[in-house]
């Protein structure tokens, strides 16, 4: 009963998944803090520096049983996580004491371990945005074709069909994919660098022998397995990186909540539903509800997700010097929690995209509230084809549709434009061609093409490195909001 008389993060309790909760634990840190200080001592050991293989070995066998009652017990007493967890690492491996750390700053296992945290959740997050472009684009495919209102202004406008829309989803998505990709790639290792950044530390160690030096922090970045280092860092690495980081996962967030206020708008209009389970209660006051929750959870995190942006921003922006302190705090929070959003928001798309549920007859009927007017600009081509003046149809056009709309809005009739037109002797040469200039097939243009093209030459193409994993069963569930 404990753990309920304290706040506990909705990120981890309630929402995010267990590997990305996972990633960012105490367990993953201070394990990896352990692994880091081997990896220091396997290399330096290479090198040449007077430490054993049973010092090696003797670091390997303890790099999981922490104990972390004795850790938080020499922190508060030492109010300095590290040396608590140096000193906690050295109480069970009492043979490699001292040579655990050698030449290190804390920085060494704090930014390095931050740097493997944030490729290790860019791998998570990768994964998932390929999930949920594929289902996506199972959407978009079965649904090429079929007619549905286009709105600017959030008025209905010109024709589209239900496919191309998710198209316009889609491409965001990739968009974000790439996105992810670059900045996971252009992730590097702090490596070692001592204090300061000058590696002075070590040069002592390895009497003046920059080469020596050099290998060192190659060494340990391939232990690590990244590709390189940064050659250059204060006593952290550059708080940019984490700029970069978080910024490509703010505009995920924005994507997100693009689509999901569009999938929420066509939920009014009764169009599409998000997945509803059975037992599901939308309402407790409206039983009849079925109220568009996933997609107001993705944008009310998202929120979360594009506002914390601007805490690396401002981090980076006051790093004084080599560094200062108040990068930390900041950052405990800010890394972790941007992650474990992006994850809630992904894993939750997820659930949207494979449960989408479309309502053609409903579509259907609202074109045909609003077709006469879809159709002017039409009318008018085919006029002007069978020579008539483009500004006189206009105006006529106009004319007729504000008097079809008057008596829509006003009156609550339906839309008479046609039999208007059909009763105007102007456009007695083309009386003879508006059902087929009404023809749904023309008028959503070359839409169902576009979707064919753009899903094989543009979506298909950047999910093969991702398809062993998106054929996995791993259907999503529902939960509460």
């Amino acid at each position: 009963m404990e753990e309920f008389m304290k706040y506990r993060s909705p990120l981890v309790s309630r929402y995010a998944s267990k590997e990305m909760a996972y990633n960012f634990s105490d367990r993953k840190k201070f394990t990896t803090w352990r692994r880091l200080w081997l990896y220091l001592a396997k290399a330096e050991k290479e090198l040449g520096l007077p430490i054993t293989d049973a010092q090696v070995s003797e670091m390997e066998t303890h790099l999981q049983d922490i104990d972390f009652v004795m850790a938080a017990e020499k922190e508060k007493m030492l109010r300095h996580d590290v040396m608590a967890h140096l000193q906690t690492f050295a109480h069970c491996c009492p043979t490699a004491a001292p040579i655990i750390h050698l030449g290190a700053t804390a920085c060494y296992v704090g930014d390095n371990t931050d740097l493997i945290m944030l490729r290790d959740g860019f791998d998570i997050l990768l994964l998932k945005l390929a999930r949920v472009i594929d289902r996506l684009a199972n959407f978009a495919e079965k649904y090429a074709d079929l007619p549905t209102l286009g709105f600017t202004h959030y008025q209905p406008a010109q024709l589209t069909t239900v496919g191309k829309r998710a198209c316009l989803w889609l491409q965001d998505l990739v968009m974000d994919l790439r996105n992810l990709q670059r900045a996971r790639e252009d992730l590097r290792f702090r490596g070692v660098k001592g204090t300061t950044g000058t590696q002075a530390s070590f040069l002592q160690l390895f009497q003046g022998d920059h080469e020596k030096v050099e290998e060192l922090d190659r060494k340990v970045t391939e232990m690590a397995e990244f590709k390189k280092s940064y050659l250059v860092t204060g006593q952290t690495y550059s708080r940019k990186v984490d700029i970069d980081s978080l910024s490509v996962l703010a505009s995920l967030g924005a994507t997100v909540h693009k689509i999901c206020t569009d999938i929420r708008l066509l939920a009014n209009l009764k169009e599409i539903d998000e997945p509803f389970v059975n037992g599901q209660i939308g309402s407790s006051a409206m039983p009849y509800k079925r109220n568009p929750m996933l997609a107001e959870r993705c944008c009310s995190l998202a929120r979360h997700l594009m506002a914390l942006v601007s805490d690396p921003l401002q981090t980076a922006a006051v790093q004084w010097l080599e560094r200062t302190l108040d990068d930390s705090a900041n950052r405990r929070i800010s890394l972790p929690e941007s992650f474990l959003t992006a994850d809630t928001i992904l894993s939750t798309l997820q659930n949207i995209t494979e449960g989408l549920v479309v309502y053609p007859k409903m579509i259907e009927r609202n074109i045909h509230r609003e077709l006469p007017f879809m159709a002017t600009e039409y009318i008018i081509m085919a006029m002007v084809k069978a020579g008539g003046n483009k500004n006189d149809c206009h105006e006529k056009i106009q004319m007729l549709s504000h008097q079809a709309a008057a008596v829509v809005k006003q009156e609550g009739g339906d839309n008479d434009l046609l039999h208007r037109i059909k009763a105007d002797p102007y456009f007695s040469p083309i009386h003879g061609e508006l059902d087929s200039i009404l023809d749904l097939r023309t008028i959503t243009g070359r839409a169902p093409q576009q979707v064919t093209r753009f899903l094989s030459e543009e979506v298909r193409p950047v999910l093969r490195p991702y398809e062993s994993y998106i054929n996995i069963n791993t259907k999503t569930s529902a939960s509460a909001v």
